[in-house]
């Protein structure tokens, strides 16, 4: 499923070709997947918990199938955001896999068991990048619609008979006025984010959606609070494990996101600016694949740190991490291998923080209402993730020359920028309340969870590749008739 957000992004310039359309509707595309997946989350997440994760997920997984099969046949690019928009619906697999982990696994397996979910997330971000290419090239661009609607359709099938049903469902029923007011001011909040660079900060359009997203944020909340069955309880937010947490993520999301989006264009930037390597993209991935393989082995062993220290100081060390990997960069940038190590640290606590936060979330809420309350994580991080690019991006344009290229400076100050954020989060770990997971693992627990991890680890290394590049707030530049290397084809809007 985490494939699907990463993907399409080289076949966009074809797929715009053939469909005859402008670039400003190509990048639509993405745009559409991460509204539907960022608005649909809770309330998927929510209608897990009261009616059933099996039965949800099959759900998620049949809307994947039916929006890959819209796109595959899609005459025009109309038809294709619909498909997509129906597989965004699938954006809440994860946290409902989640919730059934924590219903069906031991105890003390609970946090072991989400950090390895949570490397093949990252793994399989990672993966969709290096696979678009040979796919397109052997089968054309609507292979990546029709394959992964194959594949999620056998998933289903086999999920259909293997997944337990949940046991604990409180009962309810969702309230349409409490979920059109989330997703409206999701969606009212994200498109300015991604696209006020392009709009312009300043214009009626950028301000009046931030105008009615904070009226609508002020409507459901006061709906929340007030209705007997919410579909996010305002009283388990204020939880003081939770809005913690969901602060970290915020903060991790603004740095994380930037980190990937920039990283690759300041690489890829002609010497002679005076600054950049020139790198063709291919190169540029290559740099940042530690991250990648970070992320997956810290997701790993996120368990065992989480099982001897509690929650708090490894979500502190791994925040640390991203401050110290991004100050690297800050201090030496001179030489691709220095650059390549920063992302390998910073990618390292993003792993290690991935597994972390869910864990922390999953003990802190009541088992119904785990769906709800992981989906609105990931959103929070989705929220700082456009947050931060967008600020990078504001620093970065703020010093560009004549010609609409930044300065070795802007960067430098972008990468302090998500030094700060890491400290910020390092910071916000430390409110995070002491509490460690029980009981403890038997030895032959211990042993198969070993096992398990060092799968993982082979897995990851042997699979991860370049990171999804679906980044809130950034649009990557695409020339159809640029040079095959796209050394230019990539610009800060």
């Amino acid at each position: 499923m985490s494939m699907l957000q990463s993907l399409l992004n080289p076949a966009l310039p074809l797929i715009q070709h053939e469909l005859n359309t402008t670039q400003t509707a190509t990048t639509w595309i993405l745009t559409a997947w991460a509204l539907s997946a960022a608005a649909s989350t809770p309330l998927v997440g929510r209608m897990g918990d009261l009616f059933g994760k099996k039965r949800t997920i099959l759900f998620a997984l049949g809307a994947i199938v039916a929006g890959s099969i819209l796109a595959t046949f899609a005459p025009s690019i109309g038809l294709l955001l619909a498909g997509r928009v129906l597989q965004g619906l699938g954006g809440a697999v994860f946290p409902l896999a989640f919730g059934l982990i924590r219903e069906n696994f031991p105890t003390a397996r609970v946090a072991g068991a989400v950090g390895i979910m949570s490397s093949v997330i990252a793994v399989g971000g990672g993966l969709g990048s290096v696979l678009a290419g040979p796919i397109v090239d052997a089968l054309g661009w609507r292979a990546l619609f029709w394959l992964p609607a194959t594949v999620v359709a056998v998933v289903a099938i086999g999920a259909a008979f293997v997944l337990p049903e949940s046991e604990d469902r409180p009962g309810g029923r969702l309230r349409p006025l409490g979920a059109v007011l989330l997703a409206g001011w999701l969606v009212a909040l994200l498109l300015p984010l991604s696209n006020g660079s392009r709009w312009g900060w300043a214009s009626p359009l950028t301000i009046g959606l931030f105008v009615l997203a904070a009226v609508l944020i002020f409507a459901w909340i006061r709906i929340e609070a007030s209705s007997p069955t919410p579909i996010v309880d305002m009283k388990m937010m204020r939880l003081p494990a939770v809005w913690t947490t969901n602060l970290v993520a915020f903060l991790f999301g603004a740095g994380m996101f930037a980190m990937i989006a920039f990283v690759p264009q300041y690489v890829q930037t002609n010497p002679a600016e005076g600054y950049g390597f020139g790198a063709t993209l291919t190169l540029a991935g290559l740099v940042i694949l530690p991250m990648t393989v970070g992320m997956a082995v810290g997701g790993v062993f996120s368990a065992p740190l989480t099982r001897s220290f509690g929650y708090r100081l490894p979500l502190m060390l791994a925040s640390a991490m991203g401050a110290i990997g991004s100050a690297l960069i800050v201090i030496e940038h001179f030489a691709l291998w220095q650059i390549a190590l920063a992302c390998g640290i910073y990618g390292l606590g993003l792993g290690i923080a991935y597994a972390a936060l869910t864990n922390v979330i999953v003990g802190a809420v009541p088992a119904h209402q785990t769906g709800v309350a992981t989906g609105m994580n990931t959103n929070i991080r989705t929220v700082g993730g456009a947050v931060g690019t967008a600020v990078f991006g504001a620093i970065v344009t703020s010093t560009a020359n004549g010609e609409g290229i930044p300065t070795a400076a802007g960067y430098t100050a972008g990468f302090v920028f998500i030094t700060i954020t890491g400290i910020a989060a390092t910071a916000a770990a430390a409110l995070i309340p002491r509490r460690r997971p029980a009981p403890t693992e038997t030895r032959e627990e211990l042993r198969d969870e070993a096992l398990e991890a060092e799968a993982a680890v082979v897995i990851a290394a042997a699979g991860a590749a370049l990171p999804a590049t679906e980044i809130p707030g950034i649009e990557i530049a695409r020339d159809l008739d640029a040079a095959p290397d796209h050394r230019d084809g990539v610009a800060v809007r």
